[in-house]
């Protein structure tokens, strides 16, 4: 598929050739080819042209004074059974002069737009060709009759969201176009097979190396023999592609321009574009990999009857056994503590013998040489990073009191106020010291994880539900003492009735956002610019050479960004998307950017979730790899990318249920050789590719 890239003045059948290939998987049944017989009059429109096009596709012009411009594809008898699909793909290619989302709903009867439906979406550069795929069921495995299965985000199931024998319409949709969009749409077809399976004979469902055990696939490991004969096979892969010849020994180009150096990384603009510099001067890009560590547990209380033969007390694996507490999110959120098995470090036990640990360090050490990966990032073992045989960013984690009225995906927002931010946040630092605080191989830290953001007033709003006590609520009513005077004036501006500031202090109501956003974007402000600045304040008095990389922001707005860049050294966005060829901080800002997160996954070797961005296979993940991090290679911003993550999630989830096919190493330790070539590729020329593009 092409990503990130323009194609102009080139036939539509060239560009489809390439796509349709590529996100084939199985026999597929066409449901519109656009050509010869077809009716463009049965197709329904808002605020939108429709016209078929003598090279069969539908071409359509898409205005932007309706909210959701649409063209309806009705089945063209009333219905398709489509039961034994996974997905719905269409080829687009976008006509317009700028770029442009479309969106594709796969409707039952009575569809609204968020029950009886469901929807994906994709952007398209202008002259661009995409892939857009629907997915009708969520898995390619259907239970024969209702099971419950918990714990896990993906798993085989009974019931999609959607009929999949009952689906009535296509629908394509814009959302709140600013422009008008033009797009052609061809050769839109059912595809994936979903194989059906007996619930009665379904459990287990996991062998004793903790893969699934129904399906065969390239690459499965089937006995403890096959594991180590492999790390035999690798050893032999890993001495053939040693590190990249132009690398000195931090990963920088050691071919490249020479820089001042001053034994830590620090960052510079260097001919238009930011850097990173090592500490011998050398212009550097982090090439990164997140959790690179061994440990990877997954929940076993209630559900014991999942596995084959897990290992007695007396047997040599059964030291893998534990317990955890830790479910923000998932089915062990209401059912902690649990017991945990993990496969992954058994596994390792069976390859590398009762120094494992040690021995995985080194082989990982080796791996992303070879691998021409030059990062260890988020997440990881310090006994693996703190080798140091390879540039790594540290993470700082602390916990202190919380904005009681404030709620997140992963939690509350910390109260920046309450003595306990500071307190707990220098406690923690200092840990740091003789270990990653002054130490050259050493990025920086990246602080914290995908906190909640909200929109430019939402934590403002959080602090007056708070409680009175709340060290946030007594700031911001002092400030709005200090603005207004009395609780009179206060009253007008916002169009409220608090009898007193004490009465104010004490309600947990919300004033009329109108009337009161001066004040509240106000606050917001000060508390983006405080919980930065004090972070930047402790982390530079604990560790002085090192970067602050940042929160890694994922729900975020431009207040919060802008707060950011006045205090960290590189800011970090965890990105989940297709490309990051454009992505640009508020305002024009410019300083460099560091993507913190990013992965593609496929349901094809044996796991039961793609991850946040979907593959059709590992080819098409490889080269959805070599798109995103060549299209921030010549985003003049960015510094640096780290995939997430260094191995598979269990094949039955973590504590919160996360359980994707993100590795590049597998659960029985067998690095996917498709992904690792692409790593390869990429690493091997990203310097002369950013520095000469």
């Amino acid at each position: 598929m092409t990503y990130g890239r323009k194609i102009l003045s080139v036939a539509l059948p060239a560009l489809l050739a390439g796509a349709c290939a590529a996100a084939e998987r199985a026999e597929s049944r066409i449901l519109f080819d656009f050509g010869a017989g077809f009716d463009v009059r049965s197709v329904e429109t808002k605020d939108a042209k429709a016209a078929a096009m003598q090279a069969g596709t539908l071409r359509v012009e898409a205005g932007h004074t309706a909210p959701w411009p649409s063209v309806a594809l009705k089945a063209p008898r009333g219905r398709w059974d489509l039961s034994s699909y996974e997905y719905i793909a269409l080829e687009v290619v976008n006509r317009g002069k700028e770029k442009a989302t479309i969106h594709c709903r796969v409707d039952n009867p009575g569809a609204d737009g968020t029950n009886r439906c469901v929807t994906d979406q994709v952007a398209v550069d202008p002259g661009a060709s995409q892939t857009l795929t629907v997915r009708i069921f969520p898995v390619p495995w259907k239970l024969d009759r209702p099971l419950e299965l918990v714990g896990m985000r993906g798993a085989p199931i009974y019931a999609g969201k959607i009929d999949t024998a009952d689906v009535t319409q296509l629908l394509l949709f814009w959302d709140h176009p600013k422009t008008d969009c033009v797009f052609e749409v061809g050769n839109i077809r059912a595809g994936g097979r979903v194989e059906t399976l007996d619930a009665l004979t379904f459990l287990p469902f996991i062998d004793e190396l903790g893969e699934y055990s129904h399906k065969d696939w390239p690459g499965k490991t089937h006995t403890a023999e096959e594991i180590a004969a492999r790390g035999r096979a690798e050893e032999e892969d890993l001495k053939a592609h040693a590190k990249p010849k132009n690398w000195n020994k931090y990963g920088g180009w050691a071919d490249g321009p020479k820089l001042k150096a001053t034994g830590f990384f620090r960052v510079q603009k260097h001919k238009g574009k930011w850097w990173l510099v090592d500490p011998t001067g050398k212009l550097f890009w982090s090439h990164g990999l997140d959790c690179i560590r061994s440990v990877n547990a997954t929940p076993i209380t209630d559900r014991e009857r999942y596995f084959r033969n897990l290992p007695g007390k007396d047997s040599p694996f059964a030291r893998f056994y534990g317990e955890a507490a830790r479910a923000p999110l998932g089915y062990y959120k209401d059912h902690a503590p649990y017991r945990t098995y993990d496969f992954t470090s058994a596994n390792l036990l069976r390859k590398y013998g009762e120094d494992f640990e040690q021995i995985f360090a080194d082989v990982t050490h080796r791996r992303l040489a070879s691998w021409a990966v030059n990062t260890i990032a988020n997440w990881s073992d310090e006994k693996i990073y703190l080798l140091r045989w390879t540039p790594y960013a540290a993470t700082i984690s602390f916990d202190a009191r919380k904005l009681e009225g404030s709620q997140g995906y992963w939690g509350k927002f910390y109260d920046v106020f309450d003595p306990s931010f500071e307190t707990n946040l220098r406690r923690r630092l200092e840990r740091e010291k003789g270990q990653t605080a002054g130490d050259p191989w050493c990025l920086g830290y990246f602080v914290h994880n995908e906190l909640a953001w909200g929109d430019d007033t939402s934590l403002a709003l959080a602090t007056l539900v708070s409680p009175a006590d709340q060290p946030a609520k007594i700031i911001f009513v002092e400030d709005l003492k200090a603005r207004y005077e009395t609780i009179e004036e206060l009253n007008q501006a916002w169009g409220t009735n608090h009898t007193s500031w004490e009465a104010l202090l004490q309600s947990q109501k919300t004033p009329d956002q109108v009337k009161a956003r001066p004040d509240l974007e106000e606050f917001y402000t000060k508390i983006a610019e405080t919980y930065f600045s004090t972070i930047r304040r402790e982390l530079k008095r604990a560790a002085p050479e090192q970067l602050y990389l940042g929160c890694r922001f994922a729900w975020v707005n431009d207040r919060a960004a802008r707060a950011a860049t006045k205090f960290c050294d590189v800011v970090s966005y965890n990105r989940y998307t297709y490309s990051v060829q454009d992505t640009k901080l508020p305002d024009g800002i410019d300083m460099p950017v560091i993507i913190g997160e990013f992965h593609f996954g496929a349901l094809d070797r044996g796991l039961f979730h793609t991850g946040l961005r979907r593959a059709e296979n590992q080819k098409d993940r490889a080269e959805k790899y070599t798109a995103y991090v060549r299209g921030a290679l010549r985003n003049p911003y960015i510094v640096g990318t780290h995939w997430f993550q260094y191995l598979d999630q269990p094949t039955t989830g973590r504590g919160d249920g996360e359980n994707y096919q993100i590795g590049f190493v597998d659960i029985c330790d067998k690095p996917y050789p498709e992904i690792v070539q692409a790593a390869r590729e990429v690493g091997n020329s990203m310097y002369e590719y950013r520095f000469e593009d």
